[in-house]
């Protein structure tokens, strides 16, 4: 991926993330977002960067994002706001895959925290157990936010749930079962027509998620906690 800064903002805000497609038929699971009450959103999140790429990201003028309630959580995430000089070596940096998760390991421990999130942490034994393949990657930007003092770039990488195991397919069954149960307020299945709506009944979807269906992103971003 290439990309040239152009003119001001000086600043441009990075994001980059991976995302888990687990699906039934035409559902699609979607797990409410603890940083957007009411809002429901494939499991995933941003990568994480190792101890060794600080001096890198530095050097970059790289500073994370912060929130002071979910400060720790948040802590080496591979989102924030750096010079737009930097982007073309930051984004060298990123494909290097150098001292940051891959998109495995990311997951992998993003389904861990949320299936504990939505109420199921006993569920996440068999999250090690797991394997995906690579579905799309898709990159919004640089392109403006609104009110904010820089452009905005982002990266989806897109997964499928693999199930190459007796405890991969115990997982996935067992999250179906949760997304079909109307007991269960934590976790849904949305159909296509839902995503494209950006509503499964009266939970809202994160618009994200149409990249999951095959189609394009219209809907603005759902504002977090802050």
């Amino acid at each position: 991926m290439v990309w040239r800064p152009r003119s001001a903002p000086p600043h441009v805000r990075v994001s980059f993330s991976a995302i888990l497609r687990i699906r039934d038929d035409d559902g699609i699971v979607l797990f409410e977002a603890r940083s957007r009450p009411g809002a429901y959103t494939p499991p995933g999140g941003v990568y994480k960067y190792f101890g060794p790429a600080t001096d890198v990201l530095d050097r970059l003028g790289f500073h994370g994002d912060r929130w002071t309630d979910r400060e720790s959580d948040m802590r080496n995430d591979i989102r924030g706001v750096l010079p737009a000089r930097s982007v073309p070596e930051f984004l060298r940096w990123f494909d290097s895959g150098a001292y940051r998760e891959d998109s495995d390991e990311c997951l992998r421990r993003e389904l861990t925290e949320e299936l504990t999130e939505v109420g199921f942490p006993a569920l996440a034994a068999d999250v090690a157990n797991l394997s995906f393949a690579h579905l799309r990657t898709e990159v919004e930007g640089p392109t403006p936010v609104a009110g904010k003092p820089y452009r905005q770039l982002r990266r989806f990488e897109f997964h499928d749930m693999v199930c190459a195991n007796q405890q991969a397919v115990r997982l996935r069954d067992r999250i179906l079962e949760l997304a079909a149960d109307p007991h269960v307020q934590t976790v849904l299945a949305a159909t296509s027509a839902d995503i494209t709506h950006g509503r499964a009944g009266k939970a809202l979807v994160a618009p994200h998620a149409a990249y999951l269906t095959g189609g394009t992103r219209t809907r603005s971003d759902i504002p977090s906690l802050r």
